[in-house]
């Protein structure tokens, strides 16, 4: 890959330690590394066979890190309409036993990553079952994709059992160094402690400690039926289910997929574990879930991500519309204005999110040595004009269709507006015709 420069940014979002902002200056890339940051003539006196990006009138920041999504859900956006969280489950899960075979969910999967690409999303942890084809969807379009088997109590949509999960465990990583795609933890995505057996998530906490996986991700306590149902038939809430299955004990890095409902003592523990929470504010919101308390969460000292959740619940796929919501729940469930700064909400969409993921030295901020996970937007826009406080620019202001280029380990996946890797009008001509499929299936589901 050869070296690039991109000149002359207006400003350069670095999400460091100190959160800096940079003025007119440029970022040197090579080997799909940031190598220097600084001023242009200098940058290309050092590479002049550089390739030269136009950074004029932009702004760069790092990639934004979706922590909880659902690819391959694009195939069934609108399928799930005015239901709560259970009426959803019932509606979708049809769909999805009808359409979502291995083609399919690459095909949405593909369509997923893109548009989270095209929004300035370069790395996705998602969940979904026919996790390789999945993969290998999200990677065509040259998404940093994180995922990993699913695992249901029983058959689930693709139809496997409870030890047939464990051997696609085991021959996991070998399936994911075929795939390619850049360089992602091993992750495993048991579904919910509603959808598993206590018993066969402590069996699943020592294979993924011996089989050397790193990451796992599942949803927890969603909604107050979730937590009703979970307690009812265990004993325990979904947070302190995991704690006593030693989920939490793994040396695993652990991401609770929207956590809205939360106790003190849920709070305690994921704090003490040093787990994150995939804070879903347009999904919770939709589906009359409820709204995250974020102060009181961080104030409780538990590590707040965001993530967009699957099309069919959210029906976008969108970062700058969560960030906005977060900053806006923050502030009713607070009733304090003050209650989470802008800056926080950036840091929770780029380096937060990677460190839940065990990648904060290598993604989700913009400094030499880590990884070339960068977004340009355009400067030159009614909205975005003048600038005062940048981080309120990108949480109150921006929005996707102000993205212009993405990087991704280097690559320029997005270059100016337009994906350099997918045939997109190929792309949505065959989703189309298998989102007819699952519509007839959702249509006909109790």
């Amino acid at each position: 890959m050869p070296a690039q420069v991109i000149t002359d940014l207006e400003f350069v979002v670095t999400v460091d330690a100190d959160s800096t902002v940079l003025t007119d200056t440029s970022i040197l890339v090579v080997d799909g590394a940031i190598s220097a940051i600084g001023p242009a003539a200098e940058l290309l006196a050092a590479h002049p066979g550089a390739t030269r990006v136009d950074g004029r009138r932009k702004l760069a920041l790092p990639g934004l890190v979706n922590l909880h999504t659902h690819l391959p859900m694009t195939l069934l956006r609108g399928l799930a309409e005015d239901v709560d969280l259970q009426g959803f489950l019932r509606r979708i899960w049809a769909a999805e036993g009808a359409v979502m075979d291995p083609a399919s969910v690459e095909l949405g999967a593909e369509l997923g990553a893109l548009e989270s690409l095209r929004a300035g999303s370069t790395t996705q942890l998602d969940m979904y079952f026919h996790h390789a084809e999945a993969h290998r969807g999200a990677v065509t379009a040259g998404a940093r994709h994180v995922l990993g088997p699913v695992f249901f109590a029983g058959p689930g949509p693709d139809g496997l059992d409870w030890r047939r999960r464990l051997e696609g465990l085991r021959e996991w990583p070998a399936r994911l160094r075929a795939i390619g795609g850049a360089d992602i933890p091993l992750a495993a995505c048991p579904h919910s402690t509603y959808a598993t057996e206590p018993d066969q998530l402590r069996e699943l906490a020592l294979a993924l400690r011996a089989h050397g996986f790193t990451a796992l991700t599942i949803h927890a306590s969603e909604n107050e039926a979730e937590n009703r149902d979970v307690l009812e038939r265990f004993g325990r809430t979904p947070v302190q289910l995991l704690a006593d299955v030693g989920l939490f004990d793994a040396g695993l890095h652990v991401t609770l997929g929207h956590g809205v409902r939360l106790d003190a003592q849920d709070q305690a523990t994921v704090a003490a574990a040093g787990a994150a929470i995939a804070h879903c504010p347009g999904s919770n919101l939709k589906l009359a879930s409820g709204a995250l308390p974020w102060r009181t969460y961080a104030d409780a000292g538990i590590r707040l991500g965001l993530g967009t959740d699957g099309c069919s619940s959210s029906n976008d796929l969108d970062m700058w519309s969560v960030m906005r919501l977060a900053g806006l729940l923050a502030r009713l469930t607070s009733a304090r204005p003050d209650a989470v700064s802008a800056v926080d909400i950036v840091r929770a969409a780029t380096i937060e999110g990677a460190r839940a993921l065990g990648l904060g030295d290598t993604i989700g901020s913009i400094e030499v040595g880590k990884s070339a996970d960068l977004v340009l937007l355009d400067l030159d826009a009614a909205h975005l004009t003048p600038v005062h406080d940048v981080h309120a620019l990108l949480v109150y202001a921006a929005g996707r269709g102000d993205v212009t280029d993405v990087f991704v380990a280097g690559e320029r996946v997005v270059a100016h507006r337009e994906s350099t890797r997918v045939d997109e009008h190929d792309l949505y001509a065959r989703c189309r015709e298998r989102g007819a499929v699952a519509a007839a299936a959702a249509a006909n589901a109790p």
